[in-house]
């Protein structure tokens, strides 16, 4: 009787401490593992940063459109980007002119 006594009060005086320890366990896991962890936010700022790249190229890329646009307007009609654009489209030259040709999957526009 006396042992199962010594027993109980040693259980008893281990349970709150592994309960606590484990806790906290769970927590520092969770710091640096968890959805919202340490890792996961490292991922997330390079995701974030391949974003701003991937951002920054679609301005860009706008930009670049907006000044064609702007030039085929028609009250400022670029003659030299309408010729270019009905050459590459017509694929059309004339016998005197030089033709730098581009890969197949180096177009113009």
């Amino acid at each position: 009787m006396q042992f199962l006594h010594i027993v109980k009060k040693a259980i008893k005086a281990t349970i709150p401490p592994v309960f606590f320890l484990s806790l906290t366990g769970f927590f520092l896991w969770n710091t640096m593992d968890g959805a919202h962890g340490l890792k996961s936010y490292y991922v997330q700022q390079k995701l974030l940063v391949e974003a701003q790249q991937a951002q920054q190229d679609a301005i860009s890329e706008q930009q670049a459109w907006a000044r064609r646009v702007v030039g085929l307007k028609e009250g400022r009609l670029d003659k030299d980007l309408l010729d270019e654009r009905t050459r590459v489209m017509l694929s059309f030259s004339q016998e005197n002119e030089i033709v730098i040709p581009y890969k197949a999957n180096d177009h113009l526009y």
